[in-house]
């Protein structure tokens, strides 16, 4: 990815960055100008047997890894541990035994090293993705429209400024790729289900089966997926789930792939109506972005609406330890502007649940203690 931006002098960088907040261990150093100068990811098989993420077993996988991972990660910058500027590590929202584990290992570096801090929420980092250079060729100025959708998260964000976000709308049940891997599982598909269902649908027809599209049409863009779910295992009675003929069972997953985008083009279209601003930008984030049917009905969406369309290279759209450092070079470049000191956030616990609702303070509430 080019470097198009120089590097702020008044930053520590560069920045590395811990990503263990579900089934993803990821290591990254960036500069403060969004060079990146190195990252690796390692992606855990041992939930496989069980069709989704088993909590302590991601724990124990990251804690096995995250040594080793950053020894290879400033290896592969051809860099000392002590040329790092800052660390940073996601600290929620996410699986609390991962994220404990990311967060002590940037701790414990950040103090042996006597560098900040910077505790980065999993959620803002996906916003903020699309500002990383050489992703959005007009750079994301705010405000920007972010439609994120993963395994574990469903939201449409008003994306106003560094700490500034308003949640438009959010799933109500599952998220659309959880709906992904438990289809998956019903067709007897491999995990996780989200490529799998892609790859069979290939086969299908998208118009095949009838299903529903839980609230289309309705006010608002909040969503729902376990309707749709049900409406799928409904259509496979139980006996022959994992023994359908191929091209039924591919005429399932091209109807179903469908129905998602309908339900997402839908949704997305309430919540362009509820800025308050003109969006910049169309962003998507979160690992479903990284489906093709989707990505295209999004572009086509963005063309309708005369925006630009910004969608990060796929190993951007699941979770990655270079949106986590971005994160943190864009909440310090924007305290430095404010005149408010570099974050050092040793004494923060990992949460499991982190509203974008309050990154707000980490903007206003040292500002307003700043003397006039």
């Amino acid at each position: 990815m080019p470097h198009t931006e120089p590097t702020c002098p008044d930053l520590p960088t560069p920045v590395m960055a811990i990503e263990s907040s579900c089934d993803d261990t990821a290591c990254a150093i960036v500069t403060t100008g969004g060079q990146i100068l190195a990252e690796t990811t390692l992606s855990q098989s041992g939930h496989v047997p069980f069709g989704g993420v088993v909590p302590e077993i991601a724990a124990r996988a990251h804690l096995g890894a995250l040594p080793a991972l950053v020894r290879d990660t400033l290896r592969a910058a051809d860099m000392q541990p002590h040329e790092l500027g800052a660390i940073a590590a996601s600290c929620g929202p996410g699986l609390i035994g991962g994220l404990i584990v990311g967060a002590d290992m940037g701790k414990g570096m950040a103090i042996a090293l006597d560098r900040p801090f910077i505790a980065v929420n999993h959620i803002e980092a996906h916003a903020l993705t699309a500002r990383l250079p050489g992703v959005a060729s007009n750079g994301a100025p705010f405000p920007y429209l972010l439609l994120l959708v993963s395994g574990g998260h469903c939201q449409c964000i008003a994306v106003e400024g560094i700490g500034h976000y308003r949640r438009l709308g959010g799933t109500i049940d599952d998220a659309a790729g959880e709906a992904f891997d438990k289809v998956a599982k019903m067709l007897g598909l491999g995990w996780p289900g989200g490529p799998a269902v892609e790859q069979l649908a290939r086969e299908g027809d998208p118009h095949a089966v009838l299903l529903p599209r839980p609230l289309l049409g309705r006010a608002g863009c909040d969503f729902s997926f376990s309707g749709l779910k049900t409406a799928v295992a409904q259509k496979l009675p139980a006996e022959v789930r994992t023994a359908l003929p191929r091209q039924q069972a591919a005429d399932i997953a091209a109807s179903f792939q469908q129905a998602v985008s309908d339900i997402v083009i839908d949704r997305l279209g309430h919540a362009l109506d509820m800025m308050e601003q003109r969006p910049t930008t169309l962003v998507v984030a979160g690992g479903v972005a990284a489906n093709g049917v989707l990505r295209a009905r999004l572009q086509e969406f963005a063309t309708a609406h005369d925006l630009p369309f910004a969608a990060p290279p796929l190993r951007l759209c699941t979770d990655n330890a270079v949106m986590v450092a971005w994160a943190a070079i864009e909440t310090m470049r924007a305290r430095t502007a404010l005149g408010l000191p570099i974050p050092n956030d040793i004494a923060m616990r990992p949460r499991p649940r982190w509203p974008l609702s309050e990154m707000t303070q980490r903007m206003t509430v040292d500002a307003d203690s700043m003397p006039a």
